[in-house]
Protein backbone atom coordinates (compact mmCIF):
# COMPACT_ATOMS: atom_id res chain seq x y z
CA UNK A 1 0.00 0.00 0.00
CA UNK A 2 1.30 3.46 -0.90
CA UNK A 3 2.33 5.95 1.77
CA UNK A 4 -0.18 8.84 1.63
CA UNK A 5 1.96 10.97 3.94
CA UNK A 6 4.90 10.54 1.55
CA UNK A 7 2.67 11.75 -1.31
CA UNK A 8 1.64 14.84 0.66
CA UNK A 9 5.26 15.61 1.44
CA UNK A 10 6.07 15.28 -2.27
CA UNK A 11 3.36 17.81 -3.13
CA UNK A 12 4.98 20.14 -0.57
CA UNK A 13 8.31 19.85 -2.41
CA UNK A 14 9.95 17.85 0.39
CA UNK A 15 13.35 16.78 -1.00
CA UNK A 16 13.51 13.51 0.92
CA UNK A 17 10.04 12.52 -0.26
CA UNK A 18 11.00 13.33 -3.87
CA UNK A 19 14.17 11.21 -3.62
CA UNK A 20 12.30 8.35 -1.92
CA UNK A 21 9.55 8.13 -4.53
CA UNK A 22 12.03 8.34 -7.43
CA UNK A 23 14.02 5.49 -5.80
CA UNK A 24 10.85 3.37 -5.56
CA UNK A 25 10.11 4.02 -9.23
CA UNK A 26 13.69 3.37 -10.31
CA UNK A 27 13.76 0.00 -8.53
CA UNK A 28 10.57 -0.97 -10.39
CA UNK A 29 8.86 -1.51 -7.06
CA UNK A 30 5.48 -3.26 -7.14
CA UNK A 31 3.91 0.02 -6.01
CA UNK A 32 5.43 2.07 -8.87
CA UNK A 33 2.19 2.25 -10.87
CA UNK A 34 0.16 3.18 -7.80
CA UNK A 35 2.46 6.08 -6.89
CA UNK A 36 2.44 7.36 -10.48
CA UNK A 37 -1.35 7.07 -10.60
CA UNK A 38 -1.65 8.99 -7.32
CA UNK A 39 0.48 11.94 -8.44
CA UNK A 40 -0.80 12.19 -12.02
CA UNK A 41 -3.38 14.91 -11.29
CA UNK A 42 -0.48 17.24 -10.40
CA UNK A 43 1.57 16.41 -13.51
CA UNK A 44 1.71 18.52 -16.68
CA UNK A 45 2.55 22.04 -15.52
CA UNK A 46 6.35 21.84 -15.86
CA UNK A 47 8.10 22.74 -19.09
CA UNK A 48 10.41 19.89 -20.15
CA UNK A 49 13.66 20.59 -21.97
CA UNK A 50 15.65 17.76 -23.54
CA UNK A 51 19.38 18.19 -24.07
CA UNK A 52 21.24 15.61 -26.14
CA UNK A 53 24.26 15.28 -28.43
CA UNK A 54 27.57 13.44 -28.77
CA UNK A 55 29.74 12.74 -25.70
CA UNK A 56 32.05 15.63 -24.83
CA UNK A 57 29.85 18.30 -26.44
CA UNK A 58 29.38 20.09 -23.11
CA UNK A 59 25.78 19.08 -22.39
CA UNK A 60 26.30 19.11 -18.62
CA UNK A 61 27.92 22.55 -18.63
CA UNK A 62 25.00 23.86 -20.68
CA UNK A 63 22.55 22.24 -18.25
CA UNK A 64 24.40 23.91 -15.39
CA UNK A 65 24.32 27.38 -16.98
CA UNK A 66 20.72 27.06 -18.15
CA UNK A 67 19.71 26.11 -14.60
CA UNK A 68 21.38 29.26 -13.26
CA UNK A 69 19.45 31.31 -15.84
CA UNK A 70 16.09 29.93 -14.69
CA UNK A 71 17.00 30.28 -11.02
CA UNK A 72 17.58 34.01 -11.62
CA UNK A 73 13.96 34.06 -12.80
CA UNK A 74 13.07 32.35 -9.50
CA UNK A 75 11.91 29.17 -11.25
CA UNK A 76 12.47 25.82 -9.54
CA UNK A 77 14.50 23.48 -11.75
CA UNK A 78 14.61 19.67 -11.74
CA UNK A 79 17.43 17.89 -13.56
CA UNK A 80 17.39 14.26 -14.70
CA UNK A 81 20.88 13.39 -15.92
CA UNK A 82 21.17 10.16 -17.89
CA UNK A 83 24.79 10.28 -18.99
CA UNK A 84 27.81 8.34 -17.67
CA UNK A 85 30.07 11.28 -18.60
CA UNK A 86 27.94 13.82 -16.72
CA UNK A 87 29.27 15.56 -13.61
CA UNK A 88 25.84 14.94 -12.11
CA UNK A 89 26.51 11.19 -12.16
CA UNK A 90 29.86 11.54 -10.42
CA UNK A 91 31.89 10.40 -13.40
CA UNK A 92 33.46 13.71 -14.32
CA UNK A 93 36.65 15.59 -13.61
CA UNK A 94 36.95 17.65 -10.45
CA UNK A 95 36.62 20.89 -12.41
CA UNK A 96 33.17 19.85 -13.65
CA UNK A 97 32.09 18.97 -10.12
CA UNK A 98 33.23 22.36 -8.85
CA UNK A 99 31.18 24.09 -11.57
CA UNK A 100 28.01 22.27 -10.47
CA UNK A 101 28.30 22.83 -6.70
CA UNK A 102 26.64 26.25 -6.91
CA UNK A 103 23.43 24.72 -8.30
CA UNK A 104 23.77 21.43 -6.42
CA UNK A 105 23.43 23.24 -3.09
CA UNK A 106 20.52 25.40 -4.28
CA UNK A 107 17.22 24.47 -2.56
CA UNK A 108 15.39 25.43 -5.75
CA UNK A 109 17.27 22.77 -7.76
CA UNK A 110 16.89 19.00 -7.57
CA UNK A 111 19.42 16.83 -9.43
CA UNK A 112 18.97 13.12 -10.04
CA UNK A 113 21.27 10.90 -12.07
CA UNK A 114 19.87 7.73 -13.60
CA UNK A 115 21.21 4.77 -15.56
CA UNK A 116 20.12 4.23 -19.16
CA UNK A 117 19.01 0.68 -18.24
CA UNK A 118 19.68 -0.54 -21.76
CA UNK A 119 17.49 2.07 -23.44
CA UNK A 120 18.85 2.52 -26.97
CA UNK A 121 17.84 6.16 -27.08
CA UNK A 122 19.95 6.91 -24.05
CA UNK A 123 17.02 8.04 -21.90
CA UNK A 124 15.71 5.52 -19.40
CA UNK A 125 11.93 5.04 -19.37
CA UNK A 126 12.25 5.42 -15.61
CA UNK A 127 13.75 8.88 -16.19
CA UNK A 128 10.45 9.98 -17.75
CA UNK A 129 8.61 8.65 -14.69
CA UNK A 130 11.08 10.55 -12.47
CA UNK A 131 10.33 13.73 -14.45
CA UNK A 132 6.64 13.22 -13.57
CA UNK A 133 7.60 13.08 -9.89
CA UNK A 134 9.52 16.37 -10.18
CA UNK A 135 6.59 17.87 -12.09
CA UNK A 136 4.16 16.85 -9.34
CA UNK A 137 6.53 18.29 -6.72
CA UNK A 138 6.16 21.73 -8.28
CA UNK A 139 9.31 22.16 -10.36
CA UNK A 140 8.55 24.58 -13.18
CA UNK A 141 11.40 23.59 -15.50
CA UNK A 142 12.66 20.02 -15.92
CA UNK A 143 15.86 19.42 -17.86
CA UNK A 144 16.46 15.93 -19.23
CA UNK A 145 20.10 15.48 -20.18
CA UNK A 146 20.67 12.27 -22.10
CA UNK A 147 23.68 10.32 -23.26
CA UNK A 148 24.62 10.88 -26.92
CA UNK A 149 25.56 7.42 -28.10
CA UNK A 150 25.17 7.80 -31.86
CA UNK A 151 22.05 5.65 -31.85
CA UNK A 152 18.36 6.54 -31.96
CA UNK A 153 17.66 9.53 -29.72
CA UNK A 154 13.89 9.38 -30.14
CA UNK A 155 13.47 8.84 -26.39
CA UNK A 156 14.35 12.45 -25.67
CA UNK A 157 11.92 13.78 -28.29
CA UNK A 158 9.19 11.64 -26.71
CA UNK A 159 9.85 13.20 -23.29
CA UNK A 160 10.55 16.88 -23.94
CA UNK A 161 8.56 19.91 -25.05
CA UNK A 162 11.70 21.42 -26.57
CA UNK A 163 14.63 19.27 -27.70
CA UNK A 164 18.10 20.78 -28.00
CA UNK A 165 20.91 19.02 -29.86
CA UNK A 166 24.37 20.12 -28.75
CA UNK A 167 27.27 19.81 -31.22
CA UNK A 168 30.88 20.99 -31.29
CA UNK A 169 32.99 22.36 -34.17
CA UNK A 170 35.15 19.24 -34.59
CA UNK A 171 35.10 17.76 -38.08
CA UNK A 172 32.43 15.14 -38.72
CA UNK A 173 30.05 16.06 -35.94
CA UNK A 174 27.38 17.42 -38.26
CA UNK A 175 27.59 14.32 -40.46
CA UNK A 176 27.48 12.06 -37.41
CA UNK A 177 24.42 13.94 -36.21
CA UNK A 178 22.63 13.18 -39.44
CA UNK A 179 23.52 9.49 -39.17
CA UNK A 180 22.24 9.36 -35.60
CA UNK A 181 18.92 10.92 -36.55
CA UNK A 182 19.60 13.93 -34.36
CA UNK A 183 18.76 16.28 -37.23
CA UNK A 184 15.17 15.08 -37.13
CA UNK A 185 14.51 15.55 -33.44
CA UNK A 186 16.18 18.93 -32.84
CA UNK A 187 13.96 21.93 -32.19
CA UNK A 188 17.18 23.89 -32.37
CA UNK A 189 20.92 23.29 -32.37
CA UNK A 190 23.60 24.58 -30.06
CA UNK A 191 27.11 24.80 -31.46
CA UNK A 192 29.06 24.76 -28.21
CA UNK A 193 32.76 25.55 -27.75
CA UNK A 194 32.30 27.90 -30.69
CA UNK A 195 35.61 29.62 -29.96
CA UNK A 196 37.40 26.55 -31.32
CA UNK A 197 38.87 26.36 -34.83
CA UNK A 198 36.40 25.16 -37.44
CA UNK A 199 33.41 26.72 -35.70
CA UNK A 200 32.27 28.77 -38.70
CA UNK A 201 32.71 25.80 -41.05
CA UNK A 202 30.54 23.61 -38.80
CA UNK A 203 27.93 26.37 -38.53
CA UNK A 204 27.77 26.77 -42.31
CA UNK A 205 27.56 22.99 -42.85
CA UNK A 206 24.65 22.71 -40.40
CA UNK A 207 22.92 25.73 -41.93
CA UNK A 208 23.19 24.16 -45.39
CA UNK A 209 21.65 20.90 -44.16
CA UNK A 210 18.77 22.76 -42.50
CA UNK A 211 18.03 24.81 -45.63
CA UNK A 212 17.42 21.61 -47.59
CA UNK A 213 14.40 20.80 -45.43
CA UNK A 214 11.00 21.96 -46.68
CA UNK A 215 9.43 24.62 -44.50
CA UNK A 216 6.87 27.42 -44.55
CA UNK A 217 5.38 29.87 -42.04
CA UNK A 218 3.44 27.11 -40.26
CA UNK A 219 6.55 24.92 -39.94
CA UNK A 220 9.13 25.41 -37.21
CA UNK A 221 12.59 26.11 -38.61
CA UNK A 222 15.39 25.09 -36.19
CA UNK A 223 18.03 27.71 -35.54
CA UNK A 224 21.71 27.27 -34.68
CA UNK A 225 22.95 29.10 -31.60
CA UNK A 226 26.65 29.49 -30.90
CA UNK A 227 27.70 29.11 -27.27
CA UNK A 228 30.77 28.94 -25.08
CA UNK A 229 29.00 27.37 -22.12
CA UNK A 230 32.09 27.32 -19.90
CA UNK A 231 32.09 31.13 -20.10
CA UNK A 232 28.28 31.43 -19.94
CA UNK A 233 28.19 32.88 -23.47
CA UNK A 234 25.09 32.23 -25.58
CA UNK A 235 22.98 30.87 -22.68
CA UNK A 236 20.56 33.84 -22.72
CA UNK A 237 20.03 33.26 -26.46
CA UNK A 238 19.31 29.58 -25.76
CA UNK A 239 16.68 30.46 -23.16
CA UNK A 240 15.10 32.95 -25.57
CA UNK A 241 14.95 30.29 -28.29
CA UNK A 242 13.29 27.84 -25.89
CA UNK A 243 10.65 30.46 -25.14
CA UNK A 244 10.23 31.25 -28.85
CA UNK A 245 9.67 27.55 -29.57
CA UNK A 246 7.16 27.29 -26.71
CA UNK A 247 5.21 30.32 -28.04
CA UNK A 248 5.28 28.97 -31.60
CA UNK A 249 3.82 25.61 -30.54
CA UNK A 250 1.02 27.33 -28.62
CA UNK A 251 0.24 29.79 -31.44
CA UNK A 252 0.07 26.93 -33.97
CA UNK A 253 -1.99 24.73 -31.57
CA UNK A 254 0.82 22.17 -31.57
CA UNK A 255 1.63 22.08 -27.86
CA UNK A 256 -1.21 19.86 -26.67
CA UNK A 257 -1.16 17.70 -29.80
CA UNK A 258 2.55 17.03 -29.24
CA UNK A 259 1.89 15.99 -25.65
CA UNK A 260 -0.98 13.77 -26.83
CA UNK A 261 1.32 11.99 -29.28
CA UNK A 262 3.93 11.56 -26.55
CA UNK A 263 1.28 10.14 -24.20
CA UNK A 264 0.15 7.68 -26.88
CA UNK A 265 3.68 6.39 -27.43
CA UNK A 266 4.29 6.16 -23.70
CA UNK A 267 1.06 4.23 -23.04
CA UNK A 268 1.92 1.75 -25.81
CA UNK A 269 5.37 1.23 -24.28
CA UNK A 270 3.90 0.69 -20.81
CA UNK A 271 1.41 -1.85 -22.19
CA UNK A 272 4.16 -3.68 -24.10
CA UNK A 273 6.38 -3.73 -21.01
CA UNK A 274 3.62 -5.13 -18.80
CA UNK A 275 2.59 -7.74 -21.38
CA UNK A 276 6.21 -8.79 -21.87
CA UNK A 277 6.68 -9.26 -18.11
CA UNK A 278 3.47 -11.28 -17.91
CA UNK A 279 4.27 -13.35 -20.99
CA UNK A 280 7.72 -14.32 -19.77
CA UNK A 281 6.64 -15.17 -16.26
CA UNK A 282 7.78 -18.53 -14.88
CA UNK A 283 4.98 -20.33 -16.76
CA UNK A 284 5.91 -18.76 -20.10
CA UNK A 285 9.63 -19.39 -19.61
CA UNK A 286 9.00 -23.07 -18.75
CA UNK A 287 6.77 -23.48 -21.78
CA UNK A 288 9.51 -22.09 -24.01
CA UNK A 289 12.22 -24.33 -22.51
CA UNK A 290 10.13 -27.45 -23.11
CA UNK A 291 9.87 -26.73 -26.85
CA UNK A 292 13.48 -25.78 -27.63
CA UNK A 293 14.57 -29.33 -28.46
CA UNK A 294 11.77 -29.64 -31.03
CA UNK A 295 13.09 -26.54 -32.81
CA UNK A 296 16.70 -27.76 -32.79
CA UNK A 297 15.67 -31.21 -34.13
CA UNK A 298 13.67 -29.55 -36.91
CA UNK A 299 10.26 -30.77 -35.79
CA UNK A 300 8.85 -27.25 -35.48
CA UNK A 301 9.94 -23.82 -36.68
CA UNK A 302 10.52 -20.93 -34.22
CA UNK A 303 7.44 -19.25 -35.71
CA UNK A 304 5.26 -22.28 -34.93
CA UNK A 305 6.48 -22.35 -31.33
CA UNK A 306 6.00 -18.57 -30.99
CA UNK A 307 2.37 -18.88 -32.15
CA UNK A 308 1.78 -21.68 -29.64
CA UNK A 309 3.20 -19.58 -26.80
CA UNK A 310 0.98 -16.64 -27.77
CA UNK A 311 -2.12 -18.87 -27.91
CA UNK A 312 -1.26 -20.37 -24.54
CA UNK A 313 -0.82 -16.86 -23.11
CA UNK A 314 -4.16 -15.71 -24.50
CA UNK A 315 -5.87 -18.74 -22.91
CA UNK A 316 -4.25 -17.94 -19.56
CA UNK A 317 -5.61 -14.39 -19.55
Amino acid sequence: MIDKILIEKLFSNDRRAIARIISLIESDNALTSEYLNEIHSKVGKAYRIGITGPPGAGKSTITNQLTKYYRKENKKVGIIAVDPTSPFTGGALLGDRVRMTDIGMDEGVFIRSMATRGSLGGLSKKAIDAADVLDAAGFEVIILETVGVGQSELDIAQAADTTIVVLVPESGDSVQAMKAGLMEIADFFVLNKSDRPGSQHAYTALQTILMIKDHDESTWMPKIIKTIASENKGIDEMAEEIERHNNFMKEQNLFLSKREKQAKVRIKEIVEHKLKDELWSETGENSLNLTLEKVILGNFSPYHIAEEIIEDFKNRI
